[in-house]
């Protein structure tokens, strides 16, 4: 027994190099497709969230595809492929997408650019080319042209405001800045 067991051991240890697949040394190994340099000096994130409650009960949320922080200024991100989210206390949801963003982690602020939509379950559509808004407090602002379309026609205006009423504390969606207003009622037939 103490010469079978060994020797049956090693043949069939010899049979699985046998039948084993050859290797060619002169192959290449296969690697992934992604610049392996410049993601390991690059520092980033891929699908990042943030999310909040301000004092008055309202949720932000804000997630990307991927983050990361500017060179030289580690306090702003950089984000590609935002998605956020407010859920308002009093009921409303007003959801905002935009190709990119830049989020400053010390006035707790983003700035979206490129593409931004804005829309609450109230029934509007925003669209518009930058927002910036916050992300402590119920706060969007779009310092240029902006089109809306809404439950009571479609709006076009030089700016956008989302806030809470300092007043009745309840949020109020304003339009300034040359409002030009088509008025379509719901019961309007063509």
């Amino acid at each position: 027994m103490k010469i079978i067991l060994p020797l049956a051991a090693l043949g069939l240890l010899s049979t699985v190099f046998m039948i084993s697949r050859t290797v060619d040394p002169t192959q290449s190994i296969p690697i992934s497709q992604i610049d392996i340099e410049q993601r390991a000096q690059d520092m980033g994130a891929t699908r990042p969230s943030f999310a909040g409650v301000t004092k008055q009960g309202d949720e932000i949320r804000f997630a990307a595809d991927s983050a990361r922080p500017e060179r030289g200024a580690p306090e702003i991100l950089l984000a590609e492929g935002v998605h956020a989210r407010m859920a308002l206390a009093a009921g409303t949801v007003v959801d905002i997408t935009s190709s990119r963003a830049n989020m400053n982690q010390n006035d707790l602020t983003a700035t979206l650019d490129g593409e931004v939509q804005i829309t609450t379950s109230s029934g509007y559509v925003v669209d518009t080319d930058r927002l910036t808004t916050r992300l402590d407090a119920i706060y969007a602002e779009s310092p240029g042209q902006v089109t809306a379309v809404g439950s009571i026609g479609h709006i076009d205006a030089g700016r956008m405001l989302l806030r809470n009423n300092s007043a009745s504390n309840e949020p109020e969606l304003l339009f300034t800045g040359g409002v030009k207003l088509i008025y379509r009622p719901d019961n309007a037939k063509e």
